[in-house]
């Protein structure tokens, strides 16, 4: 795991003071705001939104609902994976509709195929512009950003300018960790290379792949986060948490899941049917008290992990009764969420050697390719587990990759 800067005991703390009035500073507005401060660059324009629940004014109205408001309201929205108010589950398609909001039409980023997921040029004719506002979580799986920049891409080809209205990066932009995905594993969920904590808000993101497709930037617009800094985190912000998807209903699972996605690709629950996905997770054959104490005996920082019991009301082991842990948050700055997730399956493959399996089925429309290896940006860990080998060769080895990236990144940071 790489800090893009280091500092010393004293100015770790004087950061930790600053942070308590970070809410002063930062100030609760997004680049939604700032575009709404003037909106009359709007005047004439026939544009596209997409958007989604999370994409809110400082005081609480939808994106949609306030340009309307402002009297020069979107043509279409455009809605990505889970719909633009995060109805449907994961991997579920999302229909074309009318928002009963504001009576526009609903074009879904989301279908059921693999074709649909990446938007022709087509679907941008008569439009002259194509404004993204979603709230990103700063994890390389998380499938906002894929459709944010399959989007922009398809929309300048088309001739439309792209504006992004940026947000927040819930992870913070300073911490960098993980590998860059190995050529031919890209998909939805490893559409870019770049780290699994990337530590990119979306609008630098979309930069950062403009720069690296050639992208004419007089085709780009951003429009910043008032006061954001990149030592900024969900938790120095002092705003509410609105889920941006159906299973992530808090900052702490923004948290965890650059880890606790890996659950996705076994057979166990992630925790999706329950209250607590990613922090929850479990299997009919788990043992909670054998597995809190393995891994607590793995002594990774900042958390603590219970025994559980729950019962998933969908998906895996929909409406079996599981044992499992919970994994509680002590002390997030030195939690290292993706080794974490490793450390996980590493203890999972170990006790449960008969038990444990990957998952077989399509995921994210990819039938051909192990999930794990696609999340894992390689086969490397797959390999390792099944082995009974050890990680931490692998682990090391990300810091190569993060240093290079934190390089690469530089020239599309918008904050310094």
């Amino acid at each position: 795991m790489v800090k893009v800067a280091t500092s010393s005991g004293a100015e770790r703390s004087a950061r930790r003071r600053s942070s308590r009035s970070a809410s002063q500073r930062w100030g609760p507005g997004c680049g939604l705001d700032r575009l709404l401060e003037d909106p009359s660059a709007l005047r004439g324009r026939r544009y596209g939104l997409l958007c989604h629940q999370a994409s809110l004014t400082a005081s609480w109205e939808p994106a949609p609902l306030a340009l309307c408001r402002c009297g020069m309201p979107p043509t279409v929205l455009f809605g990505p994976e889970h719909g633009i108010y995060g109805v449907e589950q994961d991997m579920v398609a999302a229909a074309d509709l009318t928002d009963p909001l504001t009576s526009l039409p609903v074009s879904s980023l989301y279908g059921d195929n693999q074709l649909s997921l990446r938007p022709r040029p087509s679907a941008f004719s008569g439009l002259d512009l194509l404004i993204i506002d979603l709230q990103d979580i700063g994890a390389r799986y998380y499938t906002f950003a894929a459709s944010a920049v399959w989007a922009a891409e398809a929309a300048i080809t088309a001739g439309c300018e792209v504006w992004v209205l940026d947000r927040p990066n819930p992870l913070g932009g300073q911490v960098v960790e993980g590998n860059l995905p190995e050529p031919g594993l890209e998909s939805f969920v490893s559409a870019f290379r770049v780290p699994v904590r990337h530590g990119l808000t979306l609008a630098e993101l979309v930069r950062l792949e403009s720069l690296r497709r050639g992208w004419d930037p007089a085709m780009l617009r951003f429009f910043t986060v008032p006061g954001w800094r990149r030592e900024h985190t969900w938790f120095d912000i002092g705003r509410p948490w609105i889920a941006p998807s159906p299973n992530m209903p808090s900052a702490d699972t923004a948290w965890i899941y650059p880890g606790g996605c890996l659950l996705e690709a076994t057979q166990l629950s992630e925790g999706r049917g329950t209250t607590r996905p990613f922090l929850l997770f479990g299997a009919p054959y788990v043992e909670p008290g054998v597995l809190a104490g393995e891994l607590q005996a793995v002594g990774h920082p900042g958390v603590a992990w219970v025994p559980a019991y729950f019962r998933p009301q969908f998906q895996k082991h929909g409406g079996r009764l599981c044992g499992g842990v919970e994994v509680v948050l002590t002390d997030r700055a030195r939690v290292e969420p993706l080794r974490l997730g490793v450390e996980v399956l590493a203890v999972l493959r170990r006790l449960y050697p008969d038990d444990f399996a990957w998952r077989a089925e399509a995921y994210e429309f990819v039938d051909d390719v192990p999930a794990i290896d696609l999340l894992a940006g390689t086969p490397r860990l797959r390999a390792l587990l099944d082995e009974g080998a050890e990680v931490e060769d692998w682990i090391a080895s990300w810091a190569a990759d993060e240093r290079a990236f934190v390089e690469e990144r530089a020239p599309a940071l918008l904050y310094r």
